[in-house]
């Protein structure tokens, strides 16, 4: 059988097995390319497999045409990552693809250039394919929404059953990784838009410090606490792509505050027994919380205890009275002035905020066949040099701030005064069923992670285990900057617990 015929078997076996694709780290898929003879004939092959496998998962709004993808491997040669396929949020600028946040108001938005990470991924020889799903809007235009549901691209389903929610807003981003298209991916978070979708779908996310990762070229919500991070189906490969986006942008002034002595190396220089008496703040659920709860936490804390950790149990205290609507409004009035500029220096015919509400209004049937856009209207009424009930906004802005500031001390002194390495509670309770009715449900669970988002410090979370036949995820958060020992801590746990969840479809 001469060299040709053998590749081709190999080849069609690959594909065939649809097994082969979806789990493969990204090593392996770059060992897999680099042993093909005919590179354009694999990547060709490989974008029909993705089509055919996302078909009823929906996790992709757009791919690049296998021709320029076969250019890019091309141009990326002897690059340390030539050939790793990624995909990012469509929220995210990247040069013949139009960035539309899920909304139809954006199709024509066409980026001049690509965003500060894109450039990054591709200086480091990553493919980019195209872009995934999202929630419109990054789930910020109006109450009752769907996570995983866009105007543009509808609804992202769980690949553990295509009934459930992905959780959102960074859904395609996660279901992408999880059935296995791409073995990495970009999301983008919030409050939860990483982390959530990460642990419903099974897969390792990291949301990094605000800063760490250049915001230049990303449709904004909040300039505080606004991240772009990855998603992947193991922790290193996770990491591998943190440190090829983290860096400092000229762009966005806030990744001027990186730590001069901050170690990127450390990202992936990962150690199987760092959980060696290390110190575990373990947030144990409160009597009357699902059973389940403890049942988790018990798994968590065997691990832990196992990997020579100790842990410390600790509960969270209520939060104050206005911190949620303090924490709503800050979003609100950065979100005017972020979307505004952004739309400013765009392509897209939708000039401002405005004329997105128009054009909801005007294709309200395409666009608000379920649920509106609230948050937009809101937001309106909360920007610059405006009044609500007789105070200005700016100075309701700047009272607001103030639970920024106390989500940090609250962090910090929890770390500091129990002297812990980190704190760990469960993510987000599993996948819940997609209502168009009454929109996401997050009653009769449990969650961590708000008081990371809003001090904009790092949070990253794992797979811990199965319930009901549904993944969840183990968080590990830290002060400001501590993602070299979060992600030394979580790749410790990961690898003594041995779970990487594949959900089975009728397509594997």
């Amino acid at each position: 059988m001469n060299n040709k015929a053998i590749f081709f078997l190999l080849f069609s076996v690959f594909f065939c097995n649809s097994e082969s694709l979806q789990y493969h780290s990204f090593k392996e898929f770059k060992g897999s390319l680099a042993l093909s003879e005919n590179k354009k004939a694999f990547i060709e092959k490989y974008i029909e497999e993705i089509n055919y496998l996302d078909s009823d998962i929906n996790s992709i709004n757009s791919l690049y045409g296998a021709e320029e993808i076969y250019k890019s491997y091309i141009y990326s040669r002897n690059k340390e990552w030539q050939g790793v396929p990624i995909i990012i949020k469509d929220n995210i600028d990247s040069i013949g693809l139009a960035n539309t946040a899920g909304s139809l108001s954006m199709t024509d938005n066409f980026p001049r250039r690509d965003a500060h990470l894109v450039k990054q991924l591709r200086k480091s020889g990553f493919l980019v394919l195209g872009k995934a799903n999202l929630s419109e809007w990054a789930n910020f235009r109006g109450r009752n929404s769907v996570s995983g549901w866009s105007s543009y691209g509808g609804q992202t389903r769980n690949p553990y059953n295509p009934e459930y929610n992905p959780c959102g807003s960074s859904s395609g981003s996660a279901a992408a990784v999880a059935l296995g298209l791409v073995p990495v991916s970009i999301g983008t978070e919030t409050n939860g838009s990483i982390t959530c979708p990460a642990s419903i779908n099974g897969v390792v996310g990291i949301k990094p410090t605000v800063g760490l990762v250049s915001r230049h070229g990303i449709i904004p919500i909040s300039s505080t606490q606004d991240t772009a991070g990855p998603m992947a189906r193991n922790v290193f490969d996770a990491a591998v792509v943190l440190k090829t986006i983290s860096g400092k942008d000229p762009k966005d002034k806030a990744t001027s505050n990186i730590p001069s002595d901050f170690d990127f190396s450390g990202l992936v220089n990962l150690n199987n027994n760092y959980l060696k008496e290390k110190r575990i703040g373990l947030i144990v659920p409160n009597e009357g919380d699902l059973k389940i709860t403890f049942s988790l936490i018990k798994k968590a804390e065997e691990i832990f205890l196992s990997s020579g950790a100790e842990i410390v149990p600790i509960t969270l205290e209520p939060l104050p009275n206005n911190f949620w609507s303090s924490a709503l409004f800050i979003l609100e009035y950065e979100f005017y002035i972020g979307l505004n500029d952004y739309l400013k220096k765009s392509k897209s015919s939708m000039r401002d905020m405005q004329s997105i509400v128009d054009f909801n209004i005007d294709n309200r049937e395409e666009t608000m066949s379920f649920y509106g856009q609230e948050y937009f209207l809101t937001s309106i009424a909360a920007g610059p040099g405006k009044k609500i009930e007789g105070k200005y906004t700016d100075d309701i802005y700047q009272e607001s701030l103030k639970i920024v500031d106390f989500s940090r001390e609250y962090l910090d002194a929890i770390l500091k005064e129990n002297e812990l390495d980190a704190i760990v509670g469960l993510t987000r309770n599993t996948a819940w069923k997609i209502d168009y009715q009454n929109g996401d449900n997050f009653e009769n669970g449990w969650g961590n992670g708000a008081l990371s988002a809003i001090s904009g410090y790092p949070h990253i979370t794992i797979p811990l285990a199965f319930v009901d036949g549904f993944p969840t995820g183990l968080s590990f958060m830290g002060t400001a900057w501590d993602e070299v020992n979060l992600i030394n801590l979580a790749y410790s746990f990961e690898q003594k617990n041995n779970f990487f969840p594949k959900p089975v479809t009728s397509k594997n």
